[in-house]
């Protein structure tokens, strides 16, 4: 029989949930790392933009195609995709530091369970 067998309803399932907040926690980091590569090429652009004249000739890619457009349209609209970068930059930590906060609260929950002298250590 399994070590996590032996241990008692309640610490199974505060390893199964542990072990699903870790999952969380990596798939909202793995988000948040996207967003930010998203982000610093959007400011990129948008720096980019503030070097060219109003004249200057400026294509925006649409699916697979490029499209002639101006340069306030194009500045606007990587403004609004900035705004909304950032927004979901900041959800995304909240939820990373809750998360984060729920794996730390159930680590100590769990070592407790689980420390020699503890009556929900381990049943040999």
């Amino acid at each position: 029989m399994s070590d996590i067998q032996q241990l008692p309803p309640q610490v199974q399932e505060r390893l199964l949930r542990l072990q699903q907040v870790q999952r969380n926690l990596q798939t909202i980091l793995t988000q948040k790392q996207q967003v930010e590569l998203e982000l610093t090429e959007t400011e990129q652009a948008i720096t980019e933009l503030g070097t060219m004249t109003r004249e200057s000739v400026i294509y925006k890619s649409i699916g697979s195609l490029l499209v002639k457009s101006k340069k306030a349209k194009v500045e606007a609209d990587l403004k609004e995709r900035k705004e909304i970068l950032d927004t979901r930059v900041e959800v995304l930590a909240k939820q990373e530091e809750r998360l984060r906060s729920q794996m730390n609260q159930l680590q100590t929950k769990l070592k407790r369970d689980l420390s020699p002298g503890s009556s929900s250590a381990i049943k040999r």
